[in-house]
């Protein structure tokens, strides 16, 4: 098998078939969607993409007191939690969740890109 990153590096969201169930691991991403259905208790419900796909986070009522201005504001999160695989639906169960939108400004840094040259 092969070993997956463990925390704090992000996993992609096309390497989630890895880890095994239950496995402790980060994932990152921007945030597409937050939902927060009547029905679901306080429990939050955040789509993440990367590069490479989406990644379902489960946050339970007590996760989103602890972490409320990044799950509420962040536009890029870094999540770690659980690995739940349940009728062939992958979810991470959030432990942490840190707002890391901060690095988007980073993306507008070219010498990033280029070897420092220019012309």
């Amino acid at each position: 098998m092969t070993p997956w990153p463990r925390p704090p590096s992000a996993l992609q969201a096309a390497q989630l078939d890895l880890p095994p169930t239950g496995a402790r691991i980060t994932v990152a991403g921007l945030v597409i969607l937050r939902q927060r259905p009547g029905t679901a208790k306080g429990v939050i419900f955040l789509t993440l993409e990367d590069e490479t796909g989406v990644v379902n986070i489960i946050v339970w009522r007590k996760m989103y007191e602890r972490f409320r201005r990044a799950v509420i504001a962040g536009r890029l999160l870094r999540v770690t939690g659980r690995l739940q695989r349940e009728a062939g639906v992958i979810h991470v169960l959030a432990d942490e969740i840190e707002d890391i939108s901060h690095l988007l400004d980073r993306l507008l840094d070219e010498s990033l890109f280029t070897d420092g040259k220019t012309g």
